[in-house]
C-alpha cells in the first residue's frame, strides 16, 4: 500500500467540495499533489467518508483541562469571570512540570480525536510554585513541546509576557507569581526556544497576555525584539473579553482596548485578537481591515459569561476568524462551530448566519473560514487540502447512522456539526500524513488519558 497517498470520494478543498480526490505527500508530510476527478490507484488507502482539512485550534491553556467540572458552582451572589480566575490561580499555583506534561499529552490526544490537528498554546506558567525560575528556564515550555511530540499534535508555542495585574502598571498579585517575566527575560527565553521549536516542526511566537498585564513600553520593546528575531512570528493577545476590562481601559487611557491597541501597536496579519468580544462597530471595522484574525472560543466564552462576538460587523469588514478551545470545558472542533453559529442565531434571531454567498451550506462555510483563519493565526502551513500545505486531514464516517445515505457531503458535514454527537462521526485523523486516529481512537488514548487523570488526582490533593 502507498503510505503517502489517500483517495477520497469527496474532499473539502479550499475552493469547496470536490469529487474523487487523490492526495499525495512527501516524506515531510507536505502535500505535493491534489488531483480531482481521479481514479483510485491500486494500493491506495481510501478515506472512510468525506475528507476535511484538519482544524487548527488557535487558543489553548493546556493545564486548565484538569479543572473541567470543578468551577461549576456559585460561590458568590453574582459569579463571574473574576471569581473563576481566582480559582484558576489556585490551580495554577500547584501544578508541577510532570503534571503539566501529562495533562497536556492527554489533552492533545483528545484534541486529535476531536478533529483538531494543530494547536496554539498560550503558555503563561513559567516558574516554580514560589515564582522562582527553574534551573532550566524553559522547563515548562519543554513540557508542552514534549507533549505535542508524543501525541503527534502540530504546535505553535506562544510564551506569555505577563508583568502587571491591571492598567497603569499595577503590581502583580500573589496568584500571578508563576507568570511574571521581564521583557529581556522573555526575549532570552524566545531565543532559547527557537531552535527547539524548529527541530520539532513547531512554530514559536509571542503572547502579550493583555493590555492590563503588559505596560505600553514593555509591549513596544517585546514586539521589537520578536520582530528582530523573526519578522513573521505570530502575536496573540487577549483583548476586550470582559466589559470590566473595557471600562478599566477607558478609565486608564480614554480609549477602548481594541482602539488603543490599533493606535499604539503594529497590528497586522500576524496578530490574533483572542476573544475581541466587546468591540464597537468602529473598532471591529478598523481591526478587521488590519488583516488580524479574531480568535473565537465559543464554549469558554459561554462558560465564563463573557458575551457574544458581533460576527456581523466583523464579517462586513472582511474580518478573518478561527476557533479555539481555550479553557477546554469542551474539546471538540465541531462543537465550537456549532456554538458559534447558535450564539449568532440567538443574537440576530436568524438562521444559517455564518453561511456565505459562495458557500450557502453553513457547516461548509464555517469549516473553510475556521481552517483559513486558524492557519494564519498558527503561522504554519495548515491552511487546508492544497499543494504546499501539510497533509493534516480528518475523515468522517460515511457509515455513521446519522450520516449514512445522506445525499451530499455538505449534508454529511452538516449532520456532523449540527445533528450528531459531533465527535462520534470522526473516523480517521492524519497529521503530516501520519494516520494518528483510526476508528475514532488515538493509539495513546488509554495511556495518555489515564496519565492526565492521575496528574489531576495529584494536583487536587495539593490545591488549597
Amino acid at each position: 500500500m502507498n503510505e503517502r497517498s489517500l483517495f477520497a470520494a469527496h474532499a473539502l478543498l479550499p475552493t469547496g467540495w470536490a469529487r474523487d480526490v487523490e492526495l499525495s505527500w512527501n516524506a515531510q508530510g507536505v502535500l505535493t499533489e491534489v488531483k480531482t476527478d481521479a481514479a483510485c490507484p491500486a494500493g491506495t488507502l481510501q478515506a472512510a467518508g468525506p475528507l476535511l482539512p484538519g482544524m487548527p485550534n488557535l487558543h489553548s491553556h493546556a493545564f486548565q483541562r484538569a479543572m473541567g467540572g470543578l468551577t461549576e458552582y456559585r460561590g458568590a451572589a453574582q459569579d463571574s469571570f473574576w471569581n473563576w480566575r481566582s480559582l484558576m490561580y489556585r490551580f495554577a499555583a500547584a501544578i508541577t512540570p510532570e503534571q503539566l506534561e501529562a495533562i497536556a499529552t492527554g489533552l492533545y490526544v483528545e484534541m486529535l480525536e476531536a478533529g483538531y490537528t494543530s494547536v496554539c498554546e498560550f503558555h503563561y506558567l513559567h516558574h516554580d510554585h514560589n515564582g522562582r525560575p527553574y534551573a532550566d528556564d524553559a522547563a515548562l515550555s519543554m513540557c508542552l513541546l514534549l507533549a505535542a511530540a508524543r501525541a503527534g499534535m502540530g504546535l505553535t508555542l506562544l510564551p506569555v509576557l505577563y508583568q502587571t495585574s491591571g492598567f497603569g502598571a499595577a503590581p502583580p498579585s500573589e496568584g500571578q507569581r508563576r507568570f511574571i517575566r521581564s521583557t529581556d527575560n522573555m526575549l532570552a527565553l524566545l531565543h532559547k526556544l527557537q531552535p527547539l521549536c524548529q527541530a520539532q516542526g513547531a512554530r514559536l511566537g509571542l503572547a502579550p497576555h493583555s493590555l492590563r498585564a503588559v505596560p505600553p513600553g514593555s509591549l513596544r520593546d517585546a514586539l521589537a525584539g520578536l520582530h528582530a528575531m523573526d519578522a513573521t512570528a505570530p502575536v496573540h493577545i487577549h483583548i476586550a473579553e470582559q466589559t470590566a476590562e473595557v471600562d478599566a481601559c477607558l478609565a486608564w487611557s480614554g480609549q477602548r482596548p481594541v482602539q488603543w491597541l490599533l493606535d499604539h501597536a503594529p497590528v497586522d496579519g500576524r496578530w490574533c485578537l483572542v476573544h475581541a468580544t466587546h468591540m464597537s462597530a468602529e473598532e471591529s471595522a478598523h481591526a478587521a481591515r488590519t488583516g488580524a484574525v479574531a480568535g473565537l472560543c465559543p464554549s469558554t466564552e459561554a462558560n465564563l459569561g463573557d458575551g457574544i462576538f458581533d460576527a456581523g460587523s466583523w464579517l462586513a469588514a472582511g474580518g478573518r476568524w478561527g476557533v479555539g478551545s481555550d479553557s477546554h470545558t469542551c474539546v471538540n472542533a465541531a462543537e465550537e462551530l456549532m456554538l458559534l453559529e447558535y450564539t449568532q442565531r440567538l443574537a440576530t434571531r436568524q438562521r444559517n448566519v455564518l453561511a456565505t454567498t459562495e458557500q450557502p451550506s453553513v457547516a461548509t462555510a464555517m469549516t473553510l473560514a475556521a481552517v483559513a483563519g486558524g492557519a494564519q493565526a498558527s503561522a504554519r502551513p495548515v491552511a487546508g487540502l492544497a499543494v504546499g500545505q501539510q497533509a493534516d486531514m480528518v475523515a468522517l464516517d460515511a457509515g455513521h447512522p446519522l450520516l449514512r445515505d445522506l445525499p451530499t457531503p455538505e449534508a454529511m458535514l452538516s449532520a456532523h456539526v449540527f445533528a450528531s454527537h459531533r465527535q462520534s462521526a470522526l473516523q480517521q485523523v492524519w497529521v503530516r500524513g501520519r494516520l494518528l486516529v483510526q476508528s475514532g481512537r488515538h493509539a495513546l488514548h488509554d495511556s495518555a488519558l489515564s496519565g492526565g487523570v492521575a496528574a489531576r488526582q495529584q494536583l487536587l490533593k495539593n490545591t488549597p
